[in-house]
C-alpha cells in the first residue's frame, strides 16, 4: 500500500518529492491484465478488523502518473504473485525518469529476503 500512497503524494506535492522508491507495489496503476493475484479478500478474511482502506479498491493514477518527475527507483522480485514484474515494467513505461531492478527469486517480501541488496539499491538511488 505504500507505493500507492507515495505516488499520490508525488502527484499532489511534487515540490516535496526529490526522489522516489517503489518496491513491489501496484503504484496506483490498473493491474488487470498484468497477472497480479488478488489478495484482498483473503487478507480481509484473515484480518477482519483491518482498516477498510487496506483491502478496498485503490485509486487509479494511470492517466496522471507520467507527471511524476522525481527520479524513481523500482525494485521488484521475479517470483512475486501479488505484484509481478509486469507491474514494475508498466510503471517503468509510465514514469518518465525510472530505473527498474529485478531481484532473482524475490517474492513480495523481497526486502526481507534481500535486505543488503535492497538497502544498497536505495542508498545508491538517494545519493
Amino acid at each position: 500500500m505504500g507505493g500507492v500512497v507515495a505516488i499520490g503524494l508525488a502527484l499532489r506535492h511534487p515540490e516535496k518529492v526529490r526522489r522516489l522508491v517503489l518496491v513491489a507495489t501496484s503504484g496506483g496503476v490498473d493491474v488487470a491484465g498484468l497477472d497480479a493475484a488478488d489478495w484482498r479478500q483473503d487478507y480481509r478474511a484473515a484480518h477482519p478488523h483491518a482498516a477498510p482502506w487496506v483491502w478496498q479498491e485503490r485509486p487509479d493514477y494511470g492517466d496522471a502518473i507520467s507527471a511524476v518527475s522525481a527520479p524513481t527507483l523500482l525494485i521488484w522480485g521475479d517470483a512475486d504473485p501479488i505484484s509481478p514484474v509486469s507491474i514494475g515494467q508498466r510503471l517503468a513505461e509510465l514514469l518518465p525518469n525510472t530505473a527498474l531492478h529485478v531481484l532473482t527469486a524475490g517474492t513480495h517480501s523481497l526486502a526481507r529476503q534481500y535486505p543488503a541488496e535492497v538497502a544498497r539499491l536505495i542508498a545508491d538511488h538517494l545519493t
